[in-house]
This record gives structure tokens, sequence and C-alpha cells, in this order.
């Protein structure tokens, strides 16, 4: 792992650190890194075995099986754990949480209320929910802060995390929601663009080329979404014409009832999200 130098430790760099160093946790340090807004050397991420570190010393960054080590090496400091094991977690590294501390949650459940009262009262406290995209710097992220967070440190997240792609600050209330629209919704669309694919291929087309194409189709249609700020009905409506094709192949997944079954499954994870932290 090396020593840590001390010089760097006491310039007014920004020294990150991760909690719990799984899948998510390593998609937002992959779009930090490509976005060069912190240096790999700077990093610290820990867990409780080698399964997950290889993939961060890959990076350049360093690890430690020490949960306060990177309390005493960070002053952002990413909580990514599990839900269930994050409350043990949090009484583990609680006498080390100082006031230059951010303490930055991306545990999926655990309210901003829970997080505060399990850490030092000074603690400045903020909950981001990410989604895998921001490994290509193209995620959408939704964050919000607890009391002690003041503007200077919402506007460091953000500073950070726009680097990953879309990110918004918002009420707390809205974070299970992203889960389910966003931090879920990845996994939909991955289905969907699947389903295309397999459409063009039954119709004869090669399947490496309908992937492409497929996937290519859903860049373009989001970033019309985005680029035009036209509702999705509007753009939708632009491709259809009286008795064409898209008219015919639309009522087919009306048909299905593909908004119902979309509208149902956001509201599942959502629920689902809602209730990780109880189990």
């Amino acid at each position: 792992r090396g020593a840590w130098p001390r010089a760097a430790m006491e310039a007014p760099e920004l020294w990150v650190g991760f909690v719990g160093a799984g899948r998510m946790a390593g998609g937002l340090v992959r779009g930090l890194l490509q976005a060069g807004k912190v240096p790999a050397s700077n990093v610290l991420a820990s867990a409780p075995s080698d399964k997950n570190l290889g993939a961060w010393q890959e990076l350049g960054c360093r690890t430690t099986h020490c949960n306060l080590e990177v309390l005493h090496r960070s002053t952002l400091v990413f909580l990514a754990t599990k839900p269930h094991i994050l409350p043990g977690v949090l009484e583990e590294i609680r006498p080390a949480v100082g006031p230059h501390h951010i303490v930055v949650s991306l545990v999926a459940g655990i309210t901003i209320q829970t997080l505060q009262r399990l850490l030092p009262p000074w603690t400045k406290v903020l909950r981001i929910m990410p989604n895998l995209p921001c490994v290509v710097q193209a995620g959408a992220m939704v964050f919000s802060r607890g009391s002690n967070a003041g503007d200077e440190e919402a506007a460091l997240l953000k500073s950070l995390l726009s680097s990953c792609g879309l990110c918004e600050e918002v009420p707390e209330s809205y974070i299970d929601i992203h889960t389910g629209l966003s931090g879920s919704g990845v996994a939909y669309v991955y289905l969907f663009a699947e389903a295309l694919a397999e459409g063009a291929v039954k119709m004869g087309m090669p399947g490496a080329l309908a992937s492409r194409i497929a996937a290519q189709t859903l860049l373009g249609a989001a970033k019309m979404l985005l680029e035009t700020g036209e509702h999705p009905a509007k753009l939708r409506g632009d491709v259809c014409t009286p008795g064409g094709t898209t008219i015919y192949a639309l009522y087919q997944l009306e048909k299905g009832a593909l908004r119902a079954t979309v509208m149902d499954a956001v509201e599942a994870a959502t629920n689902r999200a809602c209730d990780m932290a109880k189990d």
C-alpha cells in the first residue's frame, strides 16, 4: 500500500476516502479519475478483504483494510457499505470524525437523520445517489445536505459529481425516487436495448450490428431529450406519421402495457430502496 506522504497530507489538496469499495463506489471513483478532478494517489479505499481492492490498486489508488485509516488520511469521506453494515461502521469511525471532515453517504435507504444521529453532532453530512454510468461520465446523480453542510460543501460535491454526469441537489425525499428512476432504471434500459436488438435479429439482422444500432438509438434519443428540453411525448409524436411504421409499433408496445409496467417498476424499486435499511 505504501506510506502516505506527510508533505502531501499537509498540502492544500483534496484527499478522498472510500469506506467500502464495491461496484457503485468503483464506478464513482472511475468517473472522478477520468475527469481529472482527483489524482489516484489522493484516493484511499477500505474493504474488509482484498476481493474488490485489486481493481482500485490497478487504478493507482491506495487501499487498506482499516476504516479508521481512511478517516485519518482523508477530508472527503464517501460511505459505500451495504445498508445493514453501515451502523456498525459508523460506530467504529465515529471517534475519528472531526469538524474538518465531509462525510458523504452512498448507502441506499439510510437517511441523513440517521447518519447525523450516529455521527458526532458537528459532522458535515451529505447523502448522494449515483448510478452506474458515472463510470463513463454519463451518470445521473442527486444529493441532499444535512444541517451542518453548507453551500461550500454542496458546491464541492456538485463540482466533483458533475464531472461524472448530471448532478442535481434535491430534497432528501427525492433520493429513493431517484433510486427507482435512475439507479435501477439503467437496468430497465439495458433490458429494452436487448429486446430492441433481438427484435432486429428476429427479422434477419446480425446480432452485433443490431446491438450497436440499438445502443446508438437510445443514446441519440436521450441526447435529444436533454438538449431540446422537449417533453418526451412531443418528441415521440415527431417520429410518428399517420399510418406509418412507428405508430403501428407503438400500438403493440402500449397493448403490452409497457408504460404501466415501467411505472410499476419505478414504484417497486423506490419502495425497496425505502425498505433496505430495515433488513
